[in-house]
């Protein structure tokens, strides 16, 4: 049986979980709000959800590996990502991608250990004419060079200091 900690925001899922007890059909609603709460989804609060719902654990687990709005790791503050499309692509995003990861210490998808930024890449975000192009959130940067790309990221960190 699993038994999640005494916190608030385990307890705030397990208030939610009790709605849909033994309703299997519920679970992309009870993800959502539980990855809410944590901004991804835990091992722990997915087995229990699992337990809960009644459904088995691999299925639950290929629900949130299926979608791509749920995440099993948690993400930074920040989420960069870089434009592979064709435009970008053939204008340097690889190049660009490469410099990030490198320099903040992180591979596609992953997020850097202070969580400030999470790497990902996308096929286009229709700013072709602007290419290569990162987004950070939902701020586009365009016509970047790998250096470029970096004093952006840069100068997040130097906004939270200043």
């Amino acid at each position: 049986m699993v038994k999640l900690p005494d916190t608030p925001e385990h307890n705030k899922v397990k208030e939610f979980v009790a709605n849909f007890r033994g309703d299997p059909g519920s679970l992309i609603k009870v993800l959502h709000f539980s990855q809410g709460v944590f901004g991804y989804l835990p091992p722990e609060v997915i087995k229990y959800i699992a337990q809960e719902l009644g459904v088995p654990p691999s299925h639950v687990y290929g629900v949130v590996s299926f979608y791509n709005f749920f995440r099993t790791e948690p993400i930074g503050d920040y989420e960069i990502r870089v434009c592979l499309g064709t435009a970008c692509h053939v204008k340097g995003g690889k190049d660009i991608l490469e410099t990030l990861c490198r320099r903040l210490g992180v591979k596609v998808g992953g997020t850097t250990k202070d969580r400030k930024f999470t790497v990902n890449t996308v096929r286009c975000v229709g700013a072709c004419g602007l290419a290569p192009v990162i987004m950070i959130d939902e701020e586009v940067y365009g016509r970047l060079s790998p250096q470029r790309a970096w004093n952006i990221v840069r100068g997040y960190y130097e906004k939270e200091a200043g």
